[in-house]
């Protein structure tokens, strides 16, 4: 059996591999920082609405205790309004970032703590955050 050696052989240049690797990276630079944008901006929404959720349980605590203006309340106080078994239920009154929420008194809404405000300023201005900042 005598064969010709193949004289012309399939495959990539280099140079060909190397526009493909550029166009990966050039793609990946695009999409990595919208990617840490969206992450950042869907913290933000978690935790507004776990300051929402807060507020509505003290309004239900107040209603069921007849708590006058300007009682106090305690994060164990609202706990009992938030469904078992949940994250925001687990949390000591922590947002996701470990931070913890200001809860003052029936009348007063829930206040984002201000290092989570400075960790999500970039994506979540200042009026996002009314009237829980």
């Amino acid at each position: 059996m005598n064969q010709k050696p193949n004289s012309k052989r399939g495959g990539f240049t280099l140079v060909e591999i190397m526009i493909v690797v550029a166009i990966i990276a050039l793609l990946a630079s695009i999409a990595v920082p919208n990617f840490l944008r969206s992450r950042k901006r869907s913290q933000a929404t978690q935790i507004l609405q776990d300051l929402r959720l807060i507020d509505a349980g003290i309004d239900q605590y107040a209603i069921e205790n007849n708590r006058a203006g300007g009682s106090n309340v305690a994060w164990a106080d609202v706990q009992k309004y938030i469904k078992t078994g949940t994250r925001l239920y687990n949390s000591n009154a922590r947002d996701i970032l470990g931070n913890a929420f200001t809860i003052t008194s029936v009348d007063s809404v829930p206040k984002v703590n201000s290092s989570t405000y400075t960790a999500l300023s970039d994506v979540a201005p200042a009026d996002f955050w009314s009237p829980f900042r």
